[in-house]
């Protein structure tokens, strides 16, 4: 995480309210943005922050400058990322605001947005392995780029994934923490190789494009996952069957049963 700087993962359109507006405000922009806080700002400046935390038990007419955090941490755009993490621990706040020098609003960064990035860093390495395979197997070229790809195009590897983890997939969809797809680009089709959840997922969100690592390959040679996709008629990502009563593994071993005889 060193050479990752807060403005690489930063969201940039930041909401914020001002000091005259009241905790109903607040409330509604809660309802409406799913955020647990926000900067408040005069003339684009911080001069405090407001919470779900602050607003609760309060009067809906109460004023936010009567009780937004003027006591703030926040972070700089060229912060290392790795630095604004330790910070976010220690202060165990969710969020930074992140200011310029003269105190405007930049960007803000949250604790979802540092998970994100080490997600998006673990995915190379698959890749890479990926790669190597295919050189060695193969004696083929290989290359690979990041890009856009179309779900309806894809054509699935796996003919079988879990509900629960699809469930899951779609939340890390909808919160941007998915990691992308990697996929083999051939002449006639694209061949998915990990993701099929996060296929799916966005394809029941209705996304027609999704982030992935695209490989391609200086000569088209039959690969073994191309032969098990067409020998159990997988065609599509319609044809992967979901498996609704079976629990993925890792909740199997990450759940407790407890009791209510105790």
């Amino acid at each position: 995480m060193g050479s990752l700087k807060v403005e690489d993962y930063m969201t940039r359109d930041v909401i914020t309210v001002s000091a005259t507006d009241t905790v109903r405000d607040v409330i509604s922009l809660i309802k409406n943005t799913k955020h647990d806080g926000f900067p408040v700002v005069k003339q684009g400046k911080i001069i405090g922050y407001v919470s779900s935390i602050d607003i609760l038990l309060c009067d809906q007419q109460v004023k936010v400058a009567d009780i937004m955090s003027v006591n703030l941490v926040v972070a700089r755009r060229d912060m290392d990322l790795f630095d604004a993490a330790r910070v976010l621990f220690r202060s165990e706040s969710k969020k930074l605001p992140v200011i310029d020098d003269n105190d405007t609003v930049v960007g803000i960064i949250s604790n979802t947005d540092v998970i994100r990035s080490q997600i998006e860093r673990a995915t190379p390495d698959k890749v890479w392995k990926l790669m190597r395979t295919l050189r060695t197997i193969h004696k083929v070229q290989v290359e690979e780029h990041f890009d856009k790809v179309s779900i309806n195009g894809l054509v699935p590897t796996q003919s079988k994934i879990f509900a629960d983890e699809l469930e899951g997939r779609r939340y890390e969809l909808e919160k941007g923490l998915a990691e992308p797809l990697i996929v083999v680009k051939k002449r006639d089709k694209t061949l998915l190789v990990d993701g099929h959840h996060r296929a799916v997922a966005a394809q029941r969100l209705k996304l027609e494009e999704i982030d992935a690592y695209i490989i391609t390959m200086d000569r088209d040679v039959p690969l073994g996952m191309e032969r098990t996709a067409r020998n159990t008629g997988l065609k599509s990502l319609a044809d992967i069957e979901i498996l609704e009563s079976a629990t993925h593994p890792l909740i199997e071993i990450t759940r407790r049963r407890g009791s209510r005889n105790v």
